[in-house]
């Protein structure tokens, strides 16, 4: 099995059919974080790394991995958060450091 940073990968997400489809999810979502969307927020591949999601996991519905509508575009942070992962870190405001209108 292919490893990537000393974590083994499904070999899936190395098929260029696997390829081929986040290419065409990310285009779909016109390169945004869905959940900060949905949010109010706009979260693109210029403010963090973003990753495609199974909504039905693929170990569980291996039928469902190249279908449009069970795959969907997340932040590295929000696709954290849908996993219950921890030690993400937040992403960081952008305009934290930007002038103020005291």
């Amino acid at each position: 099995m292919p490893y990537v940073k000393g974590k083994k990968v499904n070999p899936f997400y190395l098929s260029r059919s696997w390829k081929d489809k986040r290419l065409e999810i990310l285009e779909r979502d016109n390169y945004e974080c869905v959940m900060c969307k949905a949010e109010g927020r706009v979260t693109t591949r210029n403010d963090a790394i973003l990753e495609i999601d199974h909504i039905q996991e693929l170990d569980d519905y291996p039928e469902l991995a190249l279908v449009d509508t069970n795959l969907r575009t997340l932040c590295r942070t929000c696709h954290n958060k849908r996993h219950g992962r921890f030690g993400f870190t937040q992403q960081k405001n952008k305009w934290a450091d930007d002038e103020s209108w005291d």
